[in-house]
């Protein structure tokens, strides 16, 4: 483990050398990894885990995500089960469904969680705010999180890539005095990068904020606001994209990810570099309130109430749907469908 040192706040960083192959095979050599749900997270951890030969089964209910396994080789009575027996085999259950499939499977699930197993989540929602999901484990389990800091398409992407993506884990139950090599173990063998160490409560809170915020709702409202203004001063459809999305996302965020915002300013304009520096705080200023607003809600739990009164309604999918249609017809994404075709690497494939 590597100790880093930002601001007087000192880290502990597990690095892949910490848990090598080896360790990993000693300590998850006795563990049948039950993995409950197989969205985007439990189809890029099951693949992983099967890819280096762990003892991994998946727990489905028969319809698209179960033919979807299928599809990937899963093999039904051999590691493909319904939820109930996948639950009742395994040691480790890495509940992996969505939260309002959690809070649907958690009184079946119960059950099954016999002394001296180990419940893994992805997302510490259910427990941080167990007075509305009613997800209370019994004290003869482990509890622990590992939460990737990505899509479970990325975990299995980067994976195949021969690279890891980080993650962050916690313990909050340890009753059989292995939860943490456990949780590690199963962090390296999922394909993490390195792992830092948070708590269920802070995962959940930043998890939560970010999504809201910078990772995707502050984004899309950022990116169609300067696309609404170009527009309005007669820019056209593709000057508006390029300069709102294809250029932040294709040229100089991966360099800003790659290198840090330093270096941006550093290489590139001295028009660019003063107007940015002049700028950002005024940006600052106006988001941060809206930000601190946010991860306010989310702490109360106001944001866990309103996505789980959402997510019971009976229609909620029919509402969602119609939703995220309107963000697909929104103008911005339909220059986005056509001109994405224009990239080079895209156009040179269909010649």
């Amino acid at each position: 483990m590597k100790k880093i040192t930002i601001s007087g706040v000192t880290e502990e960083i597990i690095e892949r050398g910490d848990y090598p192959p080896e360790k990993l095979k000693k300590i998850l050599k006795d563990e049948v990894i039950t993995i409950l749900g197989y969205g985007p997270q439990g189809r890029g951890q099951g693949l992983n885990l099967r890819d280096q030969n762990f003892n991994v089964i998946i727990g489905l209910r028969k319809g698209s995500s179960w033919d979807k396994a299928v599809k990937d080789g899963w093999v039904e009575g051999k590691n493909l089960f319904s939820m109930e027996e996948a639950a009742d085999k395994g040691t480790t259950i890495q509940f992996l469904l969505s939260d309002a499939g959690q809070i649907a499977f958690w009184p079946t699930l119960k059950k099954y969680l016999t002394e001296g197993k180990c419940l893994y989540f992805s997302h510490g929602f259910g427990i941080v705010f167990s007075n509305d999901t009613k997800i209370v484990p019994p004290k003869n389990v482990d509890v622990v999180l590992c939460a990737p800091k990505g899509s479970g398409l990325t975990v299995r992407t980067h994976f195949q890539e021969g690279r890891g993506i980080n993650a962050s884990i916690a313990v909050k139950q340890d009753t059989t005095g292995r939860a943490f090599d456990r949780v590690c173990a199963l962090g390296m063998a999922i394909g993490s990068g390195h792992l830092f160490q948070t708590t269920f409560e802070n995962e959940v809170r930043s998890d939560l904020t970010g999504e809201r915020c910078i990772l995707m709702g502050l984004i899309q409202g950022a990116i169609k606001a300067q696309y609404e203004v170009l527009r309005a001063h007669g820019h056209s459809p593709s000057e508006a994209y390029n300069e709102s999305i294809e250029e932040a996302f294709c040229s100089l965020y991966p360099l800003i990810a790659e290198n840090g915002m330093d270096w941006m300013y550093a290489n590139c304009s001295t028009t660019a570099q003063r107007g940015a520096l002049d700028w950002a705080p005024r940006f600052e200023a106006a988001i941060k309130p809206v930000i601190e607003e946010c991860y306010r809600s989310v702490e109360k739990g106001e944001q866990a109430r309103i996505s789980i009164e959402a997510n019971s309604k009976p229609d909620y999918r029919d509402g969602l749907n119609k939703e995220l249609a309107a963000i697909a017809n929104q103008e911005m994404w339909q220059a986005g469908r056509i001109l994405r075709e224009f990239r080079p690497e895209r156009a040179y494939k269909k010649k």
